[in-house]
C-alpha cells in the first residue's frame, strides 16, 4: 500500500507540473520529425526499386523505417531520461520533505519503489508515442511484429537502466539541475564506454564492452533475445537501485 501511496502521489506531480507535458510535446516532435524522416527515405528507396528489381530484396518497413527509428529513439532517451528522474529525491532534499517521510511508517525500499514506479509509468507513456507512428506505418506496409515486440523491449530495459542511474543521481544532490547533469554524465559514460574496447584489447577491453549499455541494445534491435543482455540490464537496474538505497539510508542515518 506504501508503494502505491508513493506512486499516485510521484504521478500526480509529474502532471500537476508542466515537466510530463513538456517532455511529452518534445519527445513527440522529435520521434515524429525522424519518423517523417526515415519515412521518406524508404519511399524514395522504394521508387527506386521499382525501377530496379534487384535492389528490392531485403527492403521492408520494419528494416528501413522501424528499427532506424526505435535505435534514435533510445538516443533521445539518452538526453530525456535525465528530466525524468532529476527530481525524484533531489527536490525531497531541498523542500525537506524527505525527512518527513522518514518519520512515516515507510521503508526505503517501498519509498525508492514507488518512485521508481512513477517514474517507469512516465516512461512507458513516452514509448507510447513512437508506436503510434509504427501503427500508422502498418496501414501501409506489413510489418514484423514479434521483432517490433522485442526491441520495444530492449527499449523498456534500456530506459530502466537509465531510470535507475537517475535515481540513484538524484539522491546525491539537493539541486535537481546537477542530478540532471550527473545522470547524463554517466549514463553517456556508459554508452560511450566500448569505443576504446577494440583498442584497449585482453580482458579490460571485454569488459569495456560489456559494460556499454547501448551495444546491449543491438540484439534487441534486431529482434533477437540473448540471455546475456537480459541478464545486464536487470543487474544495471538493480545495482542502481542498490545505491540508490544506500545513499537514501545514508541520508537518514545523518539526519
Amino acid at each position: 500500500m506504501n508503494v502505491l501511496a508513493i506512486f499516485k502521489r510521484e504521478v500526480r506531480t509529474y502532471f500537476t507540473s508542466p515537466i510530463a507535458y513538456a517532455l511529452l510535446t518534445i519527445f513527440a516532435i522529435i520521434c515524429g520529425f525522424m519518423f517523417t524522416s526515415i519515412l521518406a527515405q524508404f519511399q524514395r528507396a522504394s521508387f527506386q526499386s521499382a525501377m530496379n528489381p534487384s535492389m528490392a530484396q531485403g527492403m521492408n518497413a520494419t528494416e528501413w523505417v522501424v528499427r532506424p527509428l526505435l535505435r534514435n529513439v533510445a538516443v533521445i532517451l539518452l538526453f530525456l531520461m535525465p528530466i525524468v528522474t532529476m527530481r525524484l529525491l533531489a527536490e525531497e532534499r531541498r523542500t525537506g520533505t524527505l525527512e518527513l517521510l522518514f518519520t512515516f511508517p515507510i521503508r526505503d525500499v517501498e519509498l525508492l519503489g514507488g518512485k521508481f514506479l512513477a517514474a517507469l509509468a512516465i516512461f512507458l507513456v513516452m514509448l507510447a508515442l513512437p508506436l503510434i507512428n509504427i501503427l500508422m506505418l502498418a496501414s501501409l506496409a506489413p510489418l514484423e511484429w514479434q521483432a517490433i515486440g522485442v526491441a520495444f523491449a530492449g527499449l523498456m530495459l534500456l530506459g530502466m537502466t537509465f531510470l535507475a542511474i537517475g535515481l540513484f543521481c538524484s539522491s546525491l544532490t539537493e539541486n535537481q539541475i546537477v542530478a540532471a547533469v550527473l545522470t547524463f554524465g554517466a549514463a553517456l559514460l556508459f554508452w560511450i564506454i566500448d569505443w576504446s574496447a577494440d583498442s584497449t584489447g585482453g580482458t579490460l577491453g571485454q569488459v569495456l564492452s560489456h559494460l556499454s549499455i547501448i551495444r546491449h541494445f543491438d540484439s534487441f534491435q534486431r529482434g533477437v533475445i540473448e540471455s546475456k543482455d537480459l541478464i545486464f540490464y536487470l543487474n544495471f537496474t538493480i545495482f542502481g537501485l542498490f545505491l540508490t538505497m544506500r545513499a537514501v539510508e545514508s541520508h537518514r542515518w545523518r539526519g
